[in-house]
């Protein structure tokens, strides 16, 4: 994949992706926060195929998604690996723990166990990459990533065991 990078003067930025089937993705992120998003299923076009404008939170769920937040394939052999230095795992928070009805900055998760919180299910639903003033209630299940140890500390953290 290419990626080009420019800068739109009075507007914002240009990213552009050109895959290696020869089509490309253009971003245009906006100072305004206003992102536009352009396919071209042939990169020469000067006409995209596709068009559409993001808000910024719907631009952070589509990067989440792309990113892996609620699910990536892995094959066997690069998930033997992985477990070996990386695990995912989705924790349940406790009313008893200390961490209960704070936000993710508050709660300094990252700072006490090294793990960090891509993802959070409250009820039915799903906050990828959540924000830093996120409130985290009893009864959220914590999508986390970190080293077996930090996950491990993370949990106790989250039932009240810290």
């Amino acid at each position: 994949m290419k990626i080009s990078v420019s800068q739109l003067p009075g507007i914002g930025q240009k990213i552009s992706l050109q895959t290696a089937e020869e089509s490309m993705l253009v971003v245009i992120v906006h100072h305004t926060g206003k992102r536009e998003l352009y396919f071209f299923d042939d990169a020469d076009s000067d006409e995209a195929d596709f068009a559409m404008d993001l808000t910024p939170d719907e631009t952070r769920e589509l990067g989440a998604q792309l990113l892996g937040a609620t699910y990536q394939p892995v094959n066997s052999d690069q998930l033997k690996m992985f477990k070996k230095q990386i695990v995912v795992d989705y924790i349940k928070l406790s009313e008893k723990s200390q961490i209960a009805y704070k936000t993710l900055e508050e709660s300094e998760i990252r700072n006490k166990t090294g793990a960090t919180i891509i993802g959070i299910v409250q009820g039915d639903d799903m906050i990828a990459i959540p924000d830093i003033t996120r409130k985290l209630e009893p009864g959220d299940i914590l999508m986390s990533i970190g080293k077996k140890e930090q996950i491990d500390s993370l949990d106790a953290l989250c039932k009240g065991e810290e």
